[in-house]
């Protein structure tokens, strides 16, 4: 039988070696990188709407994917529809990292890094582009979109759209919502899209001047 010690030497054995493997993986993915050998990234990181993953190729992030989605699943896409030489790590996801972490915290309104919209095809891809127009911590409804496509009739197909989104959160399909005002369906979970609407009406109302004569 172990001992309180035996546990805490195995314990104090095991921390240096999984730190050695994660740099030693570090290294080979930043070698595949550097060699041309990468084409996709992939980093799961935690977020107040549960873990998330995160996907780049060299033109930009391509997947952004909530765990109820099933990163598995995300993974398995990726490697039929974009290339199976798909890696975990390295500083290619560093800036989207940085940026998620600052929108979540509040310090920022809109993403700055670049996206690789080729999960998006056709009509879907035309709503996707559209989307960033619904400034933070504002919504817009399925019928409004579809109009600003310039396809009024499409109203359903502006909800498929959304919940195909290849890269929520950076494309804020969280923002449409039904025309009576209520949140309506999100891929990361109904209880996720309102969490994102409550922290943009929060930063958006803290971010806003006094009103004059205040």
């Amino acid at each position: 039988m172990s001992t309180g010690q035996d546990r805490h030497a195995e314990t104090a054995h095991e921390a240096p070696a999984d730190g050695l493997l994660q740099a030693l993986h570090g290294r080979l993915v930043a070698r595949a990188q550097d060699e041309g050998l990468l084409d996709v990234a992939y980093r799961v990181v935690d977020s107040p709407v549960g873990r998330v993953l995160v996907a780049a190729s060299d033109s930009g992030v391509l997947r952004v994917a909530f765990e109820v989605q099933g990163h598995d699943a995300a993974l398995e896409d990726l490697a039929v529809r974009v290339s199976p030489r798909v890696l975990e790590g390295g500083p290619r996801l560093d800036p989207v990292l940085r940026e998620l972490e600052e929108y979540f915290a509040g310090r920022r309104t809109g993403f700055d890094v670049p996206l690789d919209l080729r999960l998006a095809r056709g009509f879907r891809r035309d709503v996707v582009t559209t989307l960033p127009r619904i400034g933070y911590g504002t919504t817009a409804s399925y019928t409004q979109v579809a109009a600003a496509v310039g396809r009024p009739a499409a109203v359903r197909a502006v909800g498929t759209a959304c919940a195909l989104n290849p890269v929520p959160l950076l494309v804020p399909c969280h923002r449409v919502v039904r025309s009576d005002g209520s949140s309506g369906r999100y891929a990361g979970g109904d209880e996720a899209k309102r969490t994102l609407l409550a922290l943009e009406r929060a930063t958006a109302g803290a971010l806003a001047p006094p009103a004059h004569g205040a």
